[in-house]
């Protein structure tokens, strides 16, 4: 049995005991032939389970006036006439049970009621048709209303999963800038490592440069002051008799010889080619400081004349031919 068909009853006027026998009786098909199983027993008496309004409310206040008052004429109807109804003294309305009584006084705010000795006239088929017309359409209005209601809350819950689905994108949305961002700022921090890191190496390099010019310009300043004579030298030369010669051979070794200052270059070269470690073949001899090849006629010549005196340091050059 379908709470929904007994309230729907209910809410067009009948009791809950009378809705839920109905809905019994007619094997619970539906609020339809519940109705028409009502109309056509509306004279029956209103089954004794019916269980009493106990809620303190204006209704239930109205219903204790309504029965007082139901009391009231009881007591004033002579005891040779039999009371066969219930009458609204406002409306005139003529009611079977007490149960009709309290409805139409909740419903209409009539709170004036007496006995009647007058029978309250059963339905004729006309009038139960036009009721169960009436009771139709109110169930009709009701399931329109609840169609209505019920779309209206399906609307609602669209408009809210699609309000959820926008808010939960948004979430997306910023929860990837975020990422993006965190991501962007990564390879920035990565960059700006790298190139410090370059600068670095950079830095190393150019220092390394540095200080391979500077050993390289010392070098060069203490063969300039070994091989080449100051002024004061080229003017007061001093006569010697022997000189050191340091001979740097092809593969880096060097060999270092006293010669004397009257030999020619010539005996140099034969010293060379009897000691040298390197690999044999045509070779010339030059200087750095100045620099300078010597040449076939300069093998002739001693070695104070060539300026290789008192010290000087020889290169062995391998000859191109």
């Amino acid at each position: 049995m379908s709470s929904s068909d007994i309230n729907m009853l209910v809410d067009m006027g009948f009791s809950v005991s009378k809705a839920e026998k109905a809905l019994e009786i007619t094997g619970n098909k539906g609020v339809v032939p519940a109705m028409e199983w009502l109309l056509a027993h509306s004279n029956d008496a209103e089954p004794s389970s019916e269980p009493p309004i106990t809620e303190s409310s204006p209704a239930s206040n109205l219903q204790t006036s309504v029965q007082e008052d139901i009391t009231d004429a009881s007591d004033q109807v002579s005891t040779t006439e039999v009371a066969k109804s219930m009458k609204c003294d406002i409306c005139g309305k003529l009611f079977k049970s007490n149960l009709e009584v309290e409805f139409h006084a909740t419903k209409s705010g009539h709170d004036r009621f007496s006995e009647s000795t007058e029978e309250k006239k059963p339905l004729t088929d006309e009038e139960k048709k036009e009721q169960l017309r009436i009771l139709t359409e109110k169930l009709k209005q009701k399931n329109k209303e609840r169609e209505e209601q019920e779309k209206k809350d399906a609307q609602e819950r669209e408009k809210n999963r699609i309000k959820s689905g926008k808010e939960m994108a948004q979430a997306r949305r910023k929860l990837e800038e975020l990422e993006m961002k965190k991501l962007l700022e990564e390879r920035k921090r990565e960059k700006e490592e790298e190139k410090l890191a370059r600068q670095r190496v950079k830095e190393q390099i150019e220092a390394d440069k540095a200080a391979r010019r500077a050993k390289a310009n010392a070098e060069k300043i203490v063969t300039e002051s070994l091989s080449t004579p100051s002024s004061s030298t080229n003017i007061y030369r001093k006569e010697y008799n022997d000189t050191k010669l340091q001979i740097r051979l092809t593969n880096g070794q060097i060999l270092t010889q006293n010669f004397g200052s009257k030999e020619k270059l010539s005996a140099v070269r034969l010293f060379v080619e009897l000691n040298r470690t390197d690999t044999p073949g045509p070779f010339n001899l030059m200087t750095n400081f100045p620099k300078k090849i010597f040449t076939e006629d300069d093998y002739e010549a001693p070695l104070n004349a060539l300026g290789l005196t008192p010290s000087a340091v020889l290169i062995v050059q391998k000859k191109v031919e």
